[in-house]
């Protein structure tokens, strides 16, 4: 009997050897994928010791855009997205022992940044700060230049700093309209405003400024170091977070966009920085 795939004339069309497979075998695929990755993730878990677990992360959320555009969607969903994995990635946090963590959410440089971005990303971070306030497990800080901030985001913050005073979970530093330079000069203003007050001359003051003396005066002043810097999206640079705090610290650069930031790639972090040797420049 003839084969009718093969017969002369057969009007039933052969699979491009590039189309898309049936929308049932996309489903089947991803919630593969989604497993293997969920059982992956326990397993880096099941073999994390929490001994190694650094005290303080600094997060360098970067590639909202840049998701956004690959998955055909606005800067402002991009920007969205990317607050959205705030609370999750914190979750994650709080189930390693993880005590203070830093999120930078908007640089002095980001003022530079068409208004038209702008003024929803402002909107957007305003939202994370009063939601991380209602959420009751995490004590919110803020770390940056008030100064340049609208009023509506001076108030949200010092509203969740009052707010979750009394919390003993994470201490969440929101890094707002910060830069690594600024806060190292804002430093140095305090400490010359502190030595007037107290009536120390110049020369005395010249003469007793050490390290020491300069971090008391940092945004972070009586929180320790972090230990580990994480950086999403690719890129291998600081761009100026933290200058002055991140001297001995671990950086872990991801290649993921930071809204599709998984559990895995932060637990990927987590075992890297327990695998390295941190000598302190010894």
């Amino acid at each position: 009997m003839t084969n009718p795939r093969s017969a002369v004339g057969s009007t039933a069309p052969a699979p491009h050897p590039r189309a898309k497979p049936p929308e049932g075998h996309v489903n089947l695929r991803d919630k593969l994928r989604g497993l293997l990755v969920r059982l992956y993730a326990r397993r880096v878990e099941g073999h994390l010791d929490h001994a190694q677990v650094p005290k303080h992360i600094g997060v360098i959320m970067d590639g909202n855009r840049r998701w956004a555009k690959a998955s055909g969607s606005s800067t402002v969903h991009g920007h969205r997205a990317g607050a959205e994995k705030i609370e999750e990635f914190l979750g994650w946090c709080t189930e390693t022992d993880v005590e203070v963590v830093t999120l930078w959410l908007l640089s002095t440089d980001n003022f530079d940044r068409p208004q038209e971005e702008l003024v929803p990303l402002l909107g957007i971070i305003e939202d994370v700060v009063r939601t991380l306030a209602a959420d009751g497990r995490w004590r919110v800080h803020h770390v940056g230049t008030m100064d340049l901030l609208p009023a509506q985001m001076q108030t949200a913050l010092k509203e969740a700093e009052e707010a979750t005073a009394h919390i003993d979970g994470i201490l969440v530093n929101v890094a707002i309209g910060y830069g690594g330079r600024q806060e190292i000069a804002d430093a140095v203003r305090s400490m010359l405003h502190d030595a007037r007050d107290k009536g120390v001359s110049m020369e005395e003051l010249a003469e007793s400024v050490d390290i020491d003396m300069i971090g008391r005066h940092l945004y972070t002043g009586d929180q320790p170091d972090p230990d580990l810097v994480i950086r999403t999206s690719g890129e291998q640079r600081l761009s100026g977070f933290m200058l002055w705090q991140t001297a001995h610290s671990e950086y872990y650069f991801c290649e993921v966009f930071w809204p599709a930031f998984r559990k895995v790639d932060f637990l990927r972090a987590l075992r890297d920085y327990a695998a390295r040797h941190r000598r302190y420049g010894g």
